[in-house]
């Protein structure tokens, strides 16, 4: 057993019903994420993420670790270490997400926007189909590089316009200078609440 498998198994979690909660953990790891489908960690004196899946989702582990593979060369995206029957090690992205650039007031820049096509452009070169794009998982570094996180369903056949919403809005409202850059958290997840809901008027 290596080192990264021995940490993956350190982590012990509790489900009930649809929650899942972290019961126990090795002490190098620091929990920095949760998702539906995984918790991560930074793997204390390292530039490291160690991404553990719950066991309903090992397939997810899977197809994630092949699509990090298959973006070798990209560098907007982590580089993937290695991978496991439940977990990945990938590179950890320091900065803020979009969606903490606009609840800390942090400016987002039209060379961010097209950094971001031109990284899903990459993308579907390799013959991929970047899906689920959102605030979350763009992240600009201190650098002012743009990285892209999350992409386990960037083989999905169905067309995603995710990112095409948002780089509407982009334009369409937050370059205007009336358009308040900082937004509150509450008023940011209730924003998501509707646009996941379908209950947001066309913006195209």
């Amino acid at each position: 057993m290596n080192q990264f498998e021995h940490l993956a198994k350190s982590v012990v979690y509790s489900i009930q019903g649809s929650k899942v909660a972290l019961v126990h953990k090795d002490r190098t790891l620091k929990l920095i994420g949760e998702g539906r489908s995984a918790f991560a960690f930074l793997i204390e004196g390292t530039d490291l993420v160690l991404k553990v899946f719950f066991p309903q989702y090992s397939k997810i582990a899977e197809e994630e670790a092949e699509i990090y593979q298959q973006l070798t060369g990209n560098d907007f995206f982590p580089e993937l270490h290695e991978s496991g029957s439940n977990y990945l090690v990938i590179d950890y992205v320091r900065g803020l997400t979009l969606y903490q650039c606009l609840v800390n007031g942090m400016p987002i820049i039209p060379d961010h926007i097209e950094e971001v096509d031109h990284a899903l452009k990459m993308a579907r070169e390799k013959g991929l189909n970047p899906s689920d794009i959102h605030l979350r998982n763009i992240i600009i570094t201190p650098d002012d590089d743009v990285k892209l996180i999350d992409v386990a369903r960037f083989r999905q056949t169905k067309q995603c316009s995710q990112w095409d919403d948002l780089k509407t809005a982009f334009y369409k409202f937050y370059t205007h200078d009336r358009f308040p850059k900082r937004l509150p958290e509450p008023a940011m997840n209730l924003i998501a609440f509707f646009y996941k809901k379908g209950l947001l008027p066309s913006i195209n």
